[in-house]
């Protein structure tokens, strides 16, 4: 796990950053609320800890910032202000949890590696909601399918099709699995309607990524084109 520490006090961060090393974690280290999303974005790190009361930039103008950005890692407000309207303030700029100074050192490492579980959870779910290959992703809400971020102009069985193989790349779908999920609720569906789709969808693909492979006796499989 790989933390960001955006501390000012030395002594404060020569502490968390020996004990959360000792235990086996990496720490990187920023003094400067100014330089503190250039230090977040270099790093890629799982959780930050962040105090508010910074040089060059206060804390929570990091925090909106980065949010702005599109940073998305969950944050852990360290800090002295310990009122209650402090921590509203801090959750509602985006920080996702709160511990004021002095702290327990075992609690504080006990709210990290929660953070970064649910961080992780949240990820794994999002990924599968909205699967992604080989440049092709579904969109979770709308259905809609985009290559390279530009919308695939398919038929609603194509799509159907198309999502269906898409949350399942690289692995074999059935026939029988596909023709349940392009034809919902149609008892009365020929055998071949199922390749009528994919030879449409075959074709609506080839200026892509990926290639529409039928397996014999399997079904159908998405794949990175050659």
């Amino acid at each position: 796990m790989k933390l960001l520490l955006i501390e000012d006090n030395l002594a404060m961060q020569t502490t968390l950053q020996r004990t959360f090393q000792r235990r086996g974690m990496q720490v990187v280290c920023c003094a400067d609320g100014a330089r503190a999303i250039d230090r977040w974005q270099a790093s890629v790190p799982d959780v930050v800890l962040l105090d508010l009361s910074l040089p060059g930039l206060d804390g929570l103008q990091v925090l909106e910032q980065a949010r702005a950005a599109g940073l998305k890692t969950p944050v852990l407000i360290l800090t002295a202000r310990g009122t209650v309207g402090d921590r509203i303030l801090g959750l509602n700029t985006g920080a996702d949890d709160y511990l004021p100074k002095p702290f327990d050192l075992d609690e504080l490492e006990a709210r990290v590696r929660a953070l970064a579980r649910r961080h992780a959870s949240a990820a794994d779910a999002e990924a599968d909601a909205s699967p992604e290959y080989s440049g092709l992703r579904c969109d979770a809400d709308s259905g809609a399918i985009y290559y390279r971020g530009e919308p695939l102009e398919l038929a609603p069985r194509e799509a159907a099709l198309l999502r269906a193989v898409l949350a399942k790349a690289g692995q074999a779908v059935s026939k029988e699995r596909l023709s349940e999920l392009v034809f919902p609720g149609e008892s009365q569906v020929q055998s071949d309607a199922i390749e009528v789709v994919a030879y449409r969808l075959r074709k609506k693909l080839a200026h892509t990524g990926a290639q529409l492979v039928t397996l014999r006796g399997l079904g159908y499989l998405l794949k990175a084109a050659a």
